[in-house]
Formats: C-alpha cells, structure tokens, sequence
C-alpha cells in the first residue's frame, strides 16, 4: 500500500511530530510513504517523492 503525506497552509505546532508518527507506522506495516511536493497543486500534478 501507498500512504501520501500532505500539508496544506503554514505550518503548525505538531506537525513534524505528526508526520513521523505516520511515516513511522507506516513503516511498521511495510508500507510505502510518499510526500507530495506544493501541497495540492503536487497531488494533481503526481509531484511525489518516496
């Protein structure tokens, strides 16, 4: 399974926290984490990294 991590706006306090818990049990599950690069506008253009 592939898990895209997206933030939209500014940041926020926890938001890096809440990002390595995803990707940490993502990992856990074998799971591939992907980050998706200019928020929306990389999520309709398929701009993503592993």
């Amino acid at each position: 399974m592939r898990v895209g991590v997206l933030t939209g706006g500014g940041d926020a306090p926890g938001l890096n926290a809440a990002i390595r818990a995803i990707v940490r049990k993502c990992e856990k599950y074998g799971f591939e984490v992907l980050g998706v690069r200019r928020g929306w506008a990389g999520m309709l253009e398929g701009d993503a990294v592993p």
